[in-house]
């Protein structure tokens, strides 16, 4: 009897020091190790003819493509594709394709850069640590759909900004405005009001960065001059006058996706492919905010879990959060306590914390850079857990 498995994926992740422990000469462990990592590669937008091209080349080099019927008859105008193959089966085809028509070198070049992304790790432009950083919520508002009302006041949210340092958080987030559904925002002087006594006081007080979570540019040059360090904006730089404010201030950003705005954002939320277009949104914002001046290692992306979302498309999302790396920035993923806990636990705002961590969890698994929660210490928890399951 031999002794015969599957190995896990865990195992193929890590089939370099696999190979090793065999007995593998390193030249060897180096050829050998990219065979074992399967990947698939989407994309749209090819001329029908490219599509054909791709698939006849990858099947060469032994991957293979799946292709519309109506693409390998040439009677749709763009097609969509999705590659199945080894990285090495990926490389030999990028070659070919270099020197294809229709487009293809352009296809080469992003099937690679996608591929480079999705297999590291993009750095943070804040903090030290490496690994998947939590970014603690600092809410001054009476009424988020949380914690509204328990640190409206300086005092109080100074304490628990301390408070959340000390429980191992890498940023804090800190918000004037509640962006829970139905929520109909404040002006622009309440929110300077709230928060900016807040920022400096922090600042003073803790080692860590701090950011302003707002979507008014006015708001953001203020609380950065104040000692904020990073801007968190839920409507993905939309505001006007936002873009180029971030890209004078310099400092890093998070753009994030929202259906509509927080007032109408949940009334029957509607998507033929959530990821998709959430993706491409996305992609959309990061370009605008580039071709404004913003650096690139300044931006990080948020797909925006319940932000004029469904239960079926926050699920989505989060199982799908690997495939936003592909753009090369650090991911955020917000769950903490939202409401699709309600529906997959039926439980009230108060009783979602096991919910929330079982989602951190899966979002340290698959390469998440931020964790943005209000439960610190047990999200911390959580993620020096699992990166030490996959040996980080």
């Amino acid at each position: 009897m031999f002794e015969t498995r599957v190995l896990s994926r865990s195992c193929r992740i890590d089939i370099y020091r696999e190979l090793r422990k065999m007995g593998c000469q390193e030249r060897g462990v180096e050829i050998m190790a990219p065979k074992a990592i399967h990947r698939l590669v989407y994309a749209r937008g090819l001329d029908p003819r490219a599509a054909n091209i791709v698939k006849q080349e990858f099947l060469a080099a032994g991957g293979e493509t799946a292709v519309p019927w109506k693409s390998l008859d040439l009677s749709q105008g763009e097609s969509e594709i999705i590659m199945m193959g080894t990285r090495p089966e990926f490389d030999r085809t990028v070659v070919k394709l270099r020197e294809q028509p229709f487009k293809l070198p352009i296809l080469a070049h992003e099937i690679e850069t996608a591929l480079n992304n999705f297999d590291s790790q993009p750095k943070l432009s804040w903090g030290d640590r490496t690994g998947t950083q939590i970014m603690g919520i600092l809410n001054i508002t009476p009424d988020s759909f949380y914690d509204g009302g328990s640190w409206d006041d300086k005092d109080r949210a100074v304490a628990r900004g301390l408070e959340m340092m000390e429980q191992g958080a890498d940023i804090i987030d800190i918000g004037g405005e509640s962006t829970r559904p139905g929520s109909k925002g404040v002006p622009e002087k309440e929110e300077l009001e709230r928060v900016i006594p807040v920022i400096r006081e922090l600042r003073s007080s803790v080692d860590i960065p701090l950011s302003i979570d707002t979507h008014k540019p006015e708001v953001a040059r203020a609380a950065v001059e104040a000692g904020a360090g990073v801007v968190n904006d839920v409507y993905g730089l939309r505001s006007e006058g936002m873009l180029e404010t971030v890209a004078e201030l310099d400092v890093p950003v998070v753009i994030m996706h929202m259906q509509g705005t927080p007032e109408s954002m949940q009334k029957e939320p509607h998507y033929y492919d959530v990821v998709r277009e959430v993706y491409s949104y996305i992609l959309e914002r990061t370009e605008a905010a580039v071709e404004a001046g913003v650096r690139p290692e300044n931006i990080v992306i948020d797909p925006g879990i319940g932000f004029g979302k469904g239960v079926e498309h926050n699920i989505d999302l989060i199982n799908r959060i690997d495939e936003f790396r592909s753009m090369g920035f650090p991911v955020l993923l917000g769950a903490s306590r939202k409401s699709m806990f309600a529906h997959i636990l039926g439980k009230d705002v108060q009783d979602r914390l096991y919910g929330s961590l079982a989602v951190a969890a899966i979002a340290v698994d698959r390469g998440v850079s931020v964790l943005r929660a209000h439960d610190v210490a047990e999200t911390v928890d959580v993620v020096r857990t699992v990166e030490n399951l996959k040996g980080k």
